[in-house]
């Protein structure tokens, strides 16, 4: 008898063991290879989340300490527990799929909902936001929630990207040691999305939800080797989510391959009764649908770049070598399949922007080296931001006395010491609008951001050059798209080093496509075709083997 249980307790301890490997050789995996894994039984449900909480425990909460998620939920095992034997299929396509969700994103479980904010650290949701519904009756399991700059970056002037007062400062996996003397990261690890990418690309989960109001998504998934798109505003709801700016909001997928951010988007798109926006939509049937390397023939891709008139030439005239490098080789890539390049600055008054869109703020920043200084901004975001914030704060924020952003400046302003590292001189301006948008200057401000970056800008030069989309580099491309609400896709296209004069380990650099309201399939598309054919992403060397 004792033989035999020695027996079946070395049999389990090997299953165990078993187990363990199956999880870790999928967890930095493509999340439609993870989604195979789980529908053949190669892995369950349960082994692949505790997979990724081991190695959210060995490097995001020890080794280099990444810091990328802000907190774990601790339901995500039982209800993992439930899923083991649901495979993915037709109706739960990510039937036991982990999943991080940026920590502006609203759950209406035992999860706080904080925006990175101090003010906010007790804060719950009343019920998932929309994003949140669609990922749990898909399947998904929410494994916790992603550290962020705080309120996305809209809080202080020059505040370092991934850094907030609650959750501390998220490092990149390419180069999390190199920290200067202010604590802040050498290589940034992207904008305000910079947890939900840094978890994808270090192995934390199989895919994460992040937020973009301009860039937020697309550079930290530049800086971080990964997909992502930017929607179309309405075509994933806001419902739920710590807002910034209505005009411009919107979440997206951060994925490791352009299939599994099309996989995604098929799951999040849908019309929603609480975001009017979504009402207007066109969405794709299937985003994944004819992804295949003959997507690039004959496209016609704008590169906003001209030579000869480099006074006008925004977005490539001063790139530095090592970018023009990849950049160059990516457009070689596309050209030998069979794209047609058009080389064309954008309009001038497509990408300076219109009069009165931008208003003076000073820059009150301790560590910021414009102290002192008055720092233009964009005036929809100051106004949009107290009018749509009051009313998250009021309509979804439970177990909180902060009602207002007037709350929050005054709790900041009583806890200044762990709460206002960087200030928050943009949160004082926005609390000076009157919060009902009835300013003629933020009306004109609104008008001119959509004449010139979607009417004189991204319409016109699309429409002149009958072109299928627009390529910019990293994300540097991000603003105007943004404004005029359409849509981009972001993949790898290679390497670089150096920050602020400084050696730094290789890390990534991604590139752009942008194109009109609707089209991200045809983005994806493209992506796609990119994707296969150069082959960029390469995972963080040093965190392969945690």
């Amino acid at each position: 008898m004792k033989k035999r249980t020695r027996r079946n307790a070395a049999d389990a301890t090997a299953a165990i063991k078993a187990e363990r490997h199956a999880a870790l050789a999928f967890v930095n995996a493509p999340m439609s290879d993870i989604i195979q894994a789980l529908a053949s039984g190669q892995v369950t449900a349960t082994a692949l989340t505790k997979g990724y909480l081991a190695r959210i425990e060995a490097s995001d909460r020890n080794g280099p300490q990444l810091n990328s998620v802000r907190g774990l939920n601790t339901d995500a095992l039982s209800i993992v527990s439930k899923l083991d034997n649901a495979k993915p299929s037709v109706e739960k396509p990510l039937a036991g799929v982990p999943i991080l969700v940026k920590d502006n994103i609203a759950t209406g479980d035992q999860q706080p909902t904080t925006a990175g904010s101090l003010a906010l650290e007790g804060a719950h949701a009343k019920d998932d936001a929309t994003v949140v519904k669609l990922l749990r009756d898909a399947g998904a399991v929410i494994l916790g929630k992603t550290n962020l700059t705080e309120f996305a970056n809209m809080l202080a002037i020059d505040m370092p990207s991934g850094y907030s007062s609650l959750g501390g400062q998220v490092k990149s996996p390419y180069a999390p040691t190199l920290m200067d003397d202010q604590g802040t990261p050498l290589v940034s690890p992207g904008g305000s999305s910079a947890g939900s990418a840094v978890a994808v690309a270090a192995g934390l989960c199989a895919a994460s939800i992040g937020t973009e109001t301009s860039g937020s998504l697309l550079f930290p998934a530049s800086q971080n080797g990964l997909v992502t798109v930017k929607p179309t505003v309405g075509l994933i709801s806001r419902a739920g989510i710590v807002p910034i700016s209505h005009s411009q909001d919107t979440a997206g997928p951060m994925t490791r391959t352009v299939r599994d951010a099309a996989m995604l988007l098929n799951v999040l798109a849908g019309k929603d009764p609480l975001d009017p926006e979504t009402q207007r939509q066109q969405r794709s049937n299937d985003y994944t649908a004819d992804l295949a390397l003959d997507a690039m023939k004959g496209a016609r891709i704008g590169v906003p770049s001209n030579p000869q008139d480099p006074l006008n030439d925004r977005y490539y005239g001063k790139l530095p070598p090592q970018w023009t490098k990849v950049i160059t080789d990516a457009i070689t890539v596309m050209e030998d399949l069979g794209a047609v390049i058009i080389r064309a600055n954008m309009p001038t008054a497509g990408w300076i922007a219109g009069p009165g869109t931008t208003m003076a703020v000073l820059n009150r920043n301790p560590l910021s080296r414009n102290v002192g200084n008055p720092v233009m901004q964009w005036i929809v975001f100051l106004y949009e931001l107290k009018r749509d914030l009051n009313l998250y704060l009021r309509d979804w924020a439970t177990k909180t006395e902060i009602k207002t952003i007037a709350d929050i400046v005054a709790f900041n302003e009583a806890n200044a010491g762990k709460a206002l590292h960087f200030g928050q001189d943009l949160f004082v301006a926005a609390s000076n609008t009157r919060g009902d948008l009835s300013e003629l200057e933020y009306k004109s401000a609104r008008a001119m951001d959509l004449l010139a970056a979607k009417t004189r800008g991204m319409d016109a030069y699309m429409d002149r050059h009958k072109l299928d989309a627009v390529l910019f580099p990293g994300s540097v491309g991000a603003g105007i798209a943004a404004k005029a609400g359409y849509p981009s896709v972001m993949v790898p296209a290679g390497f670089i080093s150096g920050a602020d004069g400084k050696d730094t380990p290789d890390y990534p650099l991604g590139i752009t496509f942008a194109g009109g309201a609707w089209s991200e399939h045809k983005l994806l598309r493209l992506a796609y075709a990119y994707e296969r054919a150069s082959n960029m992403r390469k995972p963080p060397p040093d965190l392969l083997v945690l």
